[in-house]
């Protein structure tokens, strides 16, 4: 039987303004002025303003934390300011002139921090670098023409086995897959026995070691690279030395059984060391290796832009937000008068169907241009609020730069100060960098859980790691440090951690385990 009933239900629903806080919160200042560009090409109502003001300029920091989230109490709680609808009503009324009047008493907007650039001098531009050089895959095929190919056809290999290497300068991808990529794409027939051919020639192009097919190849290839006639018989002998260990002995000698090495080969400990540091000048990553000789840089060179910038001005910390990549937006003129125009044929008898739509259609992009000039103003807002209070809760490290001078801060710690949501927070955290006097950091790296040492003090496991790392830095190498001892060590310090824990922090630092940090000395 079908029945009807009333239930109450409370649920909660994100607004899509709230949801493009979110996603504008998440970007970071590198790609900021790249989403902008994108509304601006969606939307003809937004356009950049001409000047750029300081909205900011009364906003005054004070060493008390709590009263910094007080500053802007537009911005205190996770919302967006929410434009009134303009109505319409069956006989063609309507509030237009009030609409009007809303945006053109707004100023440009604008969302400056201090300084319109981290480096504290005149706005150049607003791009981010961008590193113009030739790439890896075209040095490889410039240097086809001295491979003196038989045919076309070989050429077409040669270009298929090139374009298969990846960024790390590896071929990965079986014979066989290569020969079905030339059935398909240049319906070329050929064998595994052409491809390997042609594959060896193109491994002794630039820089060496290239288009091996794993590790152990990769060395070998640049060992053999080193043996060259002119090469003296003292060294010629390590090299040799070097090649053997690779080709019979690469699993002693990646798992640094080196004990076992001397007795295989009947060698000396110097003699095993002089070969093994042959081994270790070699590159794992051949790509790596490539510098374009017309830019002076490596090809696989990346950017940071930080996010923020704190300076030490006398004894007082400032903040400043990069705003490098986020131009002035405001509500363009000319949908403005547009509004002017249809109120005048309003008041005039004069307005129709098609009118009225086209109206409505203007006043949605003024609506959404509104909106996205809100979301920009509030995401500044918020990654200064944040920022700031990380800046006041870790004043030890940005004075000083020593990292155990950092607290121990989780996300509740600066959504409590800031009286911002923890999600937000770590958004903010997540994928933003400040620049600091000390270097460049990832926000996220000021956060970490608390421990207690002998005294019963709370200490971060910041500090707990640094130390950890200086014990592994200043260990014997040719017996380093276990876990056992390791926890030994610290506990000397005032440190009681369990060694399970010394292994996770130990994987967190990328430091290996004891046997594969034994050298040769």
């Amino acid at each position: 039987m079908i029945k009807q009933s009333l239930s109450q239900k409370m649920l909660q629903k994100l607004s899509p303004q709230q949801i493009q806080l979110m996603k504008l919160l998440q970007i970071p200042t590198a790609v900021l002025d790249q989403r902008i560009q994108e509304e601006l090409e969606a939307n003809p109502a937004l356009e950049e303003g001409e000047n750029e003001e300081e909205l900011y300029d009364n906003y005054e920091k004070t060493d008390d934390s709590t009263n910094d989230a007080e500053v802007d109490d537009d911005y205190e709680k996770d919302d967006f300011m929410e434009t009134e609808p303009i109505h319409i009503d069956e006989g063609g009324q309507s509030d237009f002139e009030e609409y009007i009047n809303q945006y053109m008493d707004d100023d440009t907007a604008s969302y400056r921090y201090k300084a319109d650039d981290y480096n504290g001098e005149a706005e150049q531009n607003k791009t981010i670098p961008i590193a113009i050089e030739n790439t890896f895959h075209d040095h490889l095929e410039k240097q086809i023409g001295l491979l003196n190919l038989k045919n076309e056809d070989q050429y077409k290999i040669a270009l298929q086995i090139i374009g298969s290497i990846d960024d790390d300068g590896y071929l990965r991808r079986e014979p066989n897959a290569i020969i079905d990529d030339l059935v398909f794409s240049q319906n070329l027939d050929t064998n595994e026995k052409e491809i390997n051919g042609i594959l060896t020639k193109i491994q002794n192009f630039d820089p060496p070691g290239v288009g091996a097919r794993n590790l152990r190849e990769c060395l070998m290839i640049q060992i053999k690279f080193k043996q060259r006639p002119e090469v003296k018989k003292a060294q010629m002998k390590v090299y040799k030395l070097a090649e053997l260990i690779l080709d019979k002995y690469f699993e002693e000698f990646s798992k640094k059984h080196y004990v076992r090495l001397q007795r295989a080969l009947g060698l000396s400990e110097m003699q095993l060391k002089d070969a093994i540091d042959e081994i270790l000048k070699l590159n794992p990553k051949p790509s790596s290796g490539y510098v374009d000789s017309s830019q002076g840089s490596s090809m696989s060179g990346q950017f940071i832009v930080p996010d923020f910038t704190v300076l030490n001005r006398d004894g007082e910390l400032e903040l400043s937000l990069n705003s490098r990549n986020a131009p002035d937006l405001r509500i363009n003129d000319q949908y403005l008068d547009m509004l002017r125009s249809y109120n005048d044929h309003k008041k005039n008898g004069s307005n129709g169907k098609k009118e009225k739509e086209a109206i409505l259609f203007i006043k949605q992009k003024i609506e959404g241009a509104k909106w996205f000039i809100d979301a920009i103003k509030q995401r500044q807002d918020t990654l200064y609020r944040t920022m700031y209070s990380i800046m006041q809760y870790q004043q030890e490290y940005f004075f000083t730069g020593d990292q155990k001078k950092l607290k121990p801060m989780i996300l509740k710690d600066i959504a409590e100060v800031t009286s911002l949501d923890i999600s937000t927070v770590s958004r903010v955290a997540n994928s933003k960098y400040v620049q600091t006097e000390f270097g460049t950091k990832r926000i996220k790296e000021f956060f970490s859980e608390s421990l207690q040492n002998e005294e019963g003090d709370e200490v971060s496991t910041l500090e707990v790691k640094k130390i950890l790392s200086e014990l592994v830095g200043g260990e014997s190498k040719k017996k380093p440090h276990s876990d056992e001892k390791l926890k030994d060590l610290l506990m000397k310090k005032g440190y009681n951690i369990a060694r399970r824990t010394i292994a996770k922090y130990r994987e967190q630092l990328n430091i290996p385990v004891a046997r594969l940090r034994k050298e040769l000395v």
